[in-house]
């Protein structure tokens, strides 16, 4: 895959946009009984005051239903991952999915960080790894093929990834406005066509 200036158009998604999106995508109510959580970073942070050394812990957290609804959020404080938790339930927003995948590949980019996501067929399950994996669980998306490009930095990978399942739009809404059927869109013929050709 090419990068540069004749790759991927798309700019970096900014810290307001990326904050104005999730805004906009976010739930007003979702079951906590069924939410799951998983931490993916933990940093320790050193402030040097004049009496010393005030020691703290900021922790990076994913939680999701496994049904098309994750989010993430960062905690600083002594109840680090407590904190993070609850700041991801304020971020969770509806996904855009096709049964078990993603209805189209999709570049989220945010800072250096890159992450590309593609669908797959049933049963390849989620060929990721690190941050992306624990967003990819957490949603419930269980078949799909990634790419983490640039930075490893969780924080910026996951802001990607975020970014990301933010540009998935629903093919059925991608066909109404292109004026064309869903399996145009998606690549596949026609189930009457398909007939009618294995009758050949």
């Amino acid at each position: 895959m090419r990068r540069g200036k004749r790759g991927y158009s798309s700019k970096p998604m900014s810290k307001q946009i990326l904050r104005d999106s999730l805004a906009v995508r976010r739930l007003l109510e979702v079951n906590p009984t069924e939410l799951k959580d998983d931490v993916i970073a933990i940093n320790r942070v050193t402030k040097v005051v004049k009496g010393g050394k005030n020691l703290s812990f900021s922790a990076l957290v994913v939680v999701g239903d496994s049904h098309g609804h994750a989010g993430f959020g960062m905690g600083k404080a002594r109840e680090v991952i407590k904190k993070g938790i609850e700041q991801a339930k304020k971020n969770l927003i509806k996904l855009n999915m096709k049964g078990s995948t993603i209805p189209h590949q999709v570049l989220g980019r945010y800072g250096s960080a890159q992450v590309l996501l593609k669908p797959a067929s049933e049963g390849t399950g989620v060929i990721a790894g690190g941050p992306v994996r624990k967003v990819m669980q957490v949603a419930g998306i269980t078949n799909v093929l990634t790419k983490s490009i640039g930075t490893s930095n969780p924080h910026n990978v996951v802001k990607a990834t975020f970014a990301a399942l933010l540009g998935l739009k629903d093919i059925a809404h991608v066909a109404e406005t292109r004026s064309k059927t869903v399996e145009e869109i998606s690549g596949k013929p026609p189930k009457e066509k398909a007939a009618a050709s294995e009758g050949d």
